[in-house]
């Protein structure tokens, strides 16, 4: 029986995960779900990728908004209220989409732009905007925020699991900023996984994750390394990308709970093999 054993929310792209044991549907993803961003002086988006120390940057829900603390700087917090206090908007960009964002407030781009040592400011998607999908993997002309492509990100433990079995030193899976994490089955059960249920909703593999070195980043010091890529490039490797993880496309309303019993409706064939 395959269950659901860990689900995760990032309300500002590229900063710290939350863990949540319930998770709702939005038009785009989950609740909360990468619906801030940080984007730099030509209102690109600023990831780990390129600033490492983003990772130090954890964020929590509270009743009043999101609290952010810099874990590396003791006492340096901020609480951003859900609705911004900002009405502006402009155009950002997340790699080649773009899309209208509404700035949020002087004193969140002041406080980031202190604590990140650049200058940036804090952005958010109103309900308005209307990112698309890659349409080429789009079933429903269907949504999603900053998220670097797709709505969701599924892994399952066992691929984890097969990972840290090779790797000298293992790492945990916050490396890989998945939303919803399963137990049951064998390694990269996600790979063909094309459609499946969860609490009557239905989910669509669409396309295999690509890695980068984000996942080579410590997520509490901010330290980088060469794993776990330089492994997962021995056995996961296609048309010279490392995959590791599912996309998914989602269609229907409701909430997923960690428990929640997966059923799968739809295998596709597997063209990337563990081995």
């Amino acid at each position: 029986m395959l269950t659901v054993s860990e689900l995760y929310i990032y309300p500002i792209k590229s900063l710290g995960g939350i863990a949540v044991n319930t998770a709702t549907l939005t038009d785009r993803g989950f609740q909360y779900d990468r619906r801030w961003m940080l984007v730099d002086e030509n209102d690109r988006f600023l990831s780990q990728r390129e600033i490492s120390a983003m990772a130090l940057l954890k964020v929590q829900l509270t009743d009043g908004g999101l609290l952010v603390q810099n874990t590396g700087v003791p006492g340096a917090e901020l609480l951003i209220p859900f609705e911004p206090a900002s009405l502006e908007t402009f155009m950002v960009t997340v790699w080649s989409n773009h899309c209208r964002a509404q700035k949020v407030s002087d004193r969140a781009n002041a406080w980031f732009s202190e604590q990140l040592g650049l200058p940036c400011k804090l952005v958010y998607m109103p309900d308005t905007t209307r990112r698309y999908v890659d349409g080429r993997y789009a079933h429903n002309k269907e949504i999603t925020s900053f998220s670097d492509g797709y709505p969701l990100l599924l892994i399952s433990q066992a691929s984890l699991d097969d990972l840290n079995s090779r790797l000298e030193i293992p790492v945990p899976m916050n490396r890989f900023r998945p939303n919803i994490v399963f137990k049951g089955g064998a390694a990269f059960l996600e790979d063909s996984m094309k459609q499946f249920q969860i609490n009557g909703v239905s989910f669509f593999g669409v396309k295999p994750c690509s890695r980068c070195v984000i996942t080579t980043i410590d997520q509490q010091t901010a330290e980088k390394a060469k794993e776990p890529l330089r492994t997962l490039s021995t056995y996961r490797t296609k048309n010279k990308k490392i995959l590791f993880g599912q996309n998914l496309l989602f269609h229907g309303t409701g909430s997923i709970s960690i428990g929640d019993t997966i059923i799968i409706n739809e295998h596709a064939q597997v063209e990337l093999l563990p081995d």
